[in-house]
């Protein structure tokens, strides 16, 4: 039986560093696709020689030609332009459509069969790009952003608190950007619920970095944006829909009613396997929370608008 095949385009920091998350769990043959000239070979050998050492005998080779990617299982999108200090993800929509078109157009080609997972920002608006032009089932088409926020929170309750990472369950809900949904009644440290464990202050403050935790590295690093976090999530959810767990995470999905939305994709809490999206859960939310949802689902749908030059 062969191993499975992922393939991922743009092999900058983000798609490199999943290529390496991706090859340290010997998950699946690693196909890294640039338009650089050398750089995705470069970095794909560079990965390779360091096999023998970690003992994973996964085969990992870097390219420009995309016929490389044929037969791909997952592909995932990186490429595209990161942020600047003071941009917002959403001043990136035109700059990436043109690219995640061209490679969306490009990868389908040689994997029909293939399940896409999308991390270009504005996150929502890339991965509908995506889905648009694949002409996929919107199961098979994902949006790795809910892992990472919701990640993003459980470090900072984590450190507010002294506890184990393990022991803390965050949710973060909604568009990829500063009209996230961070779930404080749902959230919980070993079972006790975040609002009944942390002052209002404290919670209040925890939220607001968790909505401006990109921004925060963007800021620290000055050129590029995240990108350990982000890329372990993306593994996380290729071992997900690989290893056909089930695993229920909040991630970038076409709803059709869920949450009272439609015709968008949007965060929402997604169980991943072999087939892509499962099915969508529904938390059963408040006044506050459903209003809140409604706002970040309606700036992620006016930003789908734009999109139409390019569908």
């Amino acid at each position: 039986m062969s191993r499975p095949k992922v393939t991922i385009i743009g092999a900058g920091m983000t798609g490199s560093t999943t290529a390496h998350w991706l090859a340290a769990r010997e998950l699946a043959d690693i196909v890294l696709v640039d338009i650089v000239e050398g750089m995705p070979q470069g970095k794909g050998l560079d990965l390779q020689e360091a096999m023998p050492i970690i003992g994973s005998d996964v085969r990992i080779i870097g390219t420009n030609d995309y016929e490389d990617t044929a037969g791909s299982d997952i592909v995932i999108i990186t490429a595209g332009s990161p942020r600047k200090p003071g941009m917002s993800r959403d001043d990136l929509l035109h700059i990436n459509a043109k690219i995640v078109k061209s490679v969306a157009e490009q990868a389908i080609k040689y994997s029909p069969d293939a399940i896409f997972l999308v991390l270009t920002n504005p996150l929502d608006v890339m991965t509908y790009l995506t889905w648009k032009v694949t002409g996929l089932p919107h199961q098979r088409v994902i949006g790795q952003a809910g892992i990472l926020d919701s990640a993003r929170m459980r470090t900072f309750v984590a450190l507010e608190l002294g506890v184990s990472v393990e022991n803390v369950h965050c949710y973060v809900l909604g568009g990829h950007g500063d009209s996230m949904v961070p779930l404080t009644r749902h959230s919980n440290v070993a079972g006790v619920p975040l609002d009944k464990i942390l002052p209002p202050d404290r919670l209040a403050a925890i939220v607001e970095r968790t909505r401006k935790g990109g921004g925060e590295i963007v800021s620290l690093l000055k050129t590029g944006s995240a990108f350990y976090a982000p890329s372990a999530a993306l593994a996380q959810m290729v071992e997900a829909i690989l290893k056909d767990k089930h695993l229920i995470v909040p991630a970038s999905a076409y709803v059709d009613g869920e949450y009272g939305l439609s015709g968008i994709y949007f965060g929402v809490p997604v169980q991943l396997g072999r087939q892509g999206v499962e099915k969508i859960l529904e938390y059963d939310l408040n006044d506050e929370e459903m209003a809140a949802l409604k706002k970040s689902g309606e700036h992620v749908a006016a930003n789908i608008k734009k999109l139409e030059p390019y569908l």
